[in-house]
């Protein structure tokens, strides 16, 4: 695979670049992770969403604790280069650790963060021994 594209990409000091992950049919965001050419390069070829997990330091299928993939429709970059968007299919509905749909449940009110949204299922319910998403 040509990898010339990933050359466009402006890398941090760390080889990372920020993405975030969102509903290819409504729009709606459904989390923010980070992305190394490695996993961007692996995104596109097994057409699934891959991340770098920072507190794990490795790549990072979504999915592959939780059983929650997100299938890859399509990759778009900002005008600056710095920033990605990954528009997936997440199967299971839950894209969050928490259970929920969105990692983006909790809403400035009044100047308090309050839930926003339930818990579709309890993290035990869906994370045994491994590590979650």
């Amino acid at each position: 695979m040509q990898t010339d594209w990933l050359d466009v990409i402006r890398w941090d000091a760390s080889g990372l670049c920020p993405v975030i992950a969102q509903d290819w049919q409504n729009g709606s965001i459904l989390m923010q992770a980070f992305i190394n050419r490695e996993a961007l390069e692996l995104a596109v070829r097994e057409n699934r969403a891959i991340y770098w997990s920072r507190s794990r330091k490795n790549i990072w299928r979504k999915g592959e604790a939780s059983g929650h993939v997100q299938i890859l429709h399509a990759v778009y970059l900002d005008c600056d280069g710095d920033s990605v968007i990954y528009k997936v299919e997440q199967l299971g509905g839950i894209a969050c650790h928490t259970g929920r749909a969105s990692c983006y449940f909790q809403k400035l009110e009044d100047g308090k963060w309050q839930t926003s949204s339930e818990v579709l299922k309890e993290p035990r319910e869906i994370y045994t021994a491994v590590a979650k998403d």
